[in-house]
Formats: structure tokens, sequence, C-alpha cells
């Protein structure tokens, strides 16, 4: 088997505008490593369909995403962008992965605990097998990188497992990705509950900055985060999470180190800080902001790229399947 080299997979689920957590912890890493590896970045729209989906809000989302992938940077010259059940190899290469997998080693999945504590019995099934589908995303394309937040981790160690079955099984046919994560900002959290990341389906909807938010409500959400007890800003992770994460904020919104923020900020208050820091946020989304309108405005351009990726993911996903098909036995020959 010949491995492509140094390739890089990751795709969003079209389930709701990203925010600055995306952003910080994946999206922001994108447009600077598509200049290092060969990329396919995907709109992954089967994993989306885990959980309840509006049809007609799902497909405005979906292009939606791809406006944003490209607002911030991605190159359609230099990476591949597609919409995953637009390559139908991924659902294929999922259920065979599907009978590999153990039921045990999906239970222990954090994601699937997670869900399972709040719906019991009445989680869904596509939510259990959720895992064998990304491993497919990503073996599919001989994908040696994955970018991931730490809580993701997980499931890449699950795909190289998978990968390390099928091959002991089947014959060598499979490359084991690796993790690349973020040494800091891996993990953006809720300003309002700074010990939970960041979510898209946070409680309170001040906790979460969205990439569309405007300035103003970007300004009244940093104004109304919480804080620790006393004044200094001084970063502790432990016993100080809540100015931690804002200033983990403000270091990926300016690209100043941390300690440089907290000797700019030493002896001034809180209501200082965020306004530096809500001016920074509304600074570094601005541009992209921009962008994304003007993305947003031509469908057909949208199309096209999105039209060219499919077919470029498709020519790779289909010479994987043809090897994993006759490996495992299936079609006639």
């Amino acid at each position: 088997m010949v491995a492509m080299p140094e390739l890089l997979f990751s795709g969003v689920k079209p389930t709701s505008t990203p925010h600055i957590g995306n952003y910080i912890g994946a999206l922001k890493q994108w447009a600077e490593i598509q200049h290092r590896y060969q990329c396919l970045f995907c709109i992954v729209d089967l994993h989306a369909i885990t959980v309840p989906q509006d049809p007609k809000e799902m497909r405005e989302r979906t292009l939606e995403i791809a406006a944003i992938y490209l607002a911030i940077g991605l190159d359609p010259k230099r990476c591949t962008l597609f919409v995953q059940s637009e390559v139908h190899e991924h659902a294929e290469l999922g259920w065979i992965l599907g009978t590999l997998v153990k039921m045990s080693e999906l239970e222990r999945m954090t994601q699937y605990k997670d869900k399972a504590k709040v719906k019991g019995e009445n989680v869904g099934a596509g939510l259990f097998n959720y895992p064998s589908l990304m491993a497919a995303d990503i073996l599919l394309y001989d994908t040696t990188v994955v970018p991931v937040g730490e809580d993701q981790m997980q499931h890449v160690e699950l795909t190289r497992m998978l990968a390390r079955r099928f091959n002991s099984t089947f014959g060598e046919t499979f490359v084991e990705p690796q993790s690349l994560v973020q040494k800091v900002g891996a993990r953006i959290m809720s300003l309002q509950e700074p010990t939970k990341k960041m979510s898209k389906s946070d409680e309170s909807a001040s906790g979460t900055i969205m990439l569309t938010d405007s300035p103003d409500v970007i300004r009244k959400k940093i104004s109304r985060a919480v804080t620790d007890s006393g004044t200094d800003i001084t970063y502790d992770a432990i016993e100080r999470p809540a100015i931690s994460n804002l200033l983990t904020i403000f270091h990926h919104a300016t690209g100043k180190p941390i300690k440089e923020i907290e000797a700019e900020y030493a002896g001034k208050g809180y209501a200082d800080f965020k306004k530096g820091l809500a001016e920074s946020v509304v600074e570094m989304l601005s541009p992209i902001q921009k962008k994304l309108d003007e993305f947003k405005s031509d469908p057909g351009e949208l199309a096209r790229i999105l039209d060219a990726g499919r077919d470029a993911a498709q020519e790779m996903a289909a010479k994987k399947m043809k090897v994993v098909m006759e490996r495992v036995g299936l079609g006639r020959k």
C-alpha cells in the first residue's frame, strides 16, 4: 500500500453557526495549515442527522458553513472543500467499520456517555455509531493528520485502533492518523460557565460568541462574562478558570503572549480588561464577517467550489473503496 504523504482531513457539522471556540480551536488552525499539508475539509452533514434537523434549514446551514470555510481563508486552489453526503463512500465505509468495532468500545466514548446520561435508553443509535462514521471519514483518504480539540482525541484513537484491526484482518489497507492539537486554546470555555466548553447548544446564549455576532452583541457578551474572585488578571487554569479563559481568547485574538497581556492589564480592573478583549475580538472577526457576506451573496460560486471539491474527493474515495471492497469480499469481481 502506498499512502498519500501528509494528508489532513477535518470537518464541521452544519447544525448551527460556528462560534469563536470553533474558530480558535480549529478553523483558524486550518487556514494556517492548509499551506503545510494536502487538505480535505468537509461539511459533515451525515453526522448532523444523528439528532433531528429541519431539512431546509440544514441545507442553508451547509452553504453557510461552506461560505465560512472560504471567509476564514481556506483556498479551494490549495485544499478540497466538499459536502460529506455527496461522496457516498463515507457511508459505505462507515458501515464496514461498524462491523469491526465492539459495542464496549463505543460505549466508552465520552460523547455517547454524555448524551446517554441525558436521554437514557432514548439515545439514538446514530449517536452510538457516530465514531465508526468519523473513522470512515478519516481513513477513506489515507489521512495522516487530524486537527482536533482535546475532547476529540478519543475519536482519533478509536480510528487508529480500527485501522490496525482492519489491516490485521484483511491486509495493509489504512494509514493510522495522528492528532494535531494546539497547545494553547484547544478548548475555549463558556463565558458564563468557564468550567464547560463553549458550545453552540449552550443553555445561556450569552456564554457563546458566534462568528456572525455583531460588534455590539460581542461587546455585550464579553462585558457580562463571569470572572473569578479577586481582581488580579493572571492566568491560572485551576484556581482562576474564568479569567484564564478570557486571557486565552485575548491571546488568540491578538497573537500577544498571555504574559504580555497580564503585564498590560496589571493593576487595572476587569472592566478595562473586558473592554480591550471585546475590541480585540471585534477586530479579529470583522474581516471574516465581511468576506462571509460576500461569499453568501454569490451562491453560484459556492456551488462551483463545492462541485469541484466533491468530484476530487469522490475520485480519491472510489479508489480506496475499491480496495476495501475487494479485501472484505463484497460485490462480484
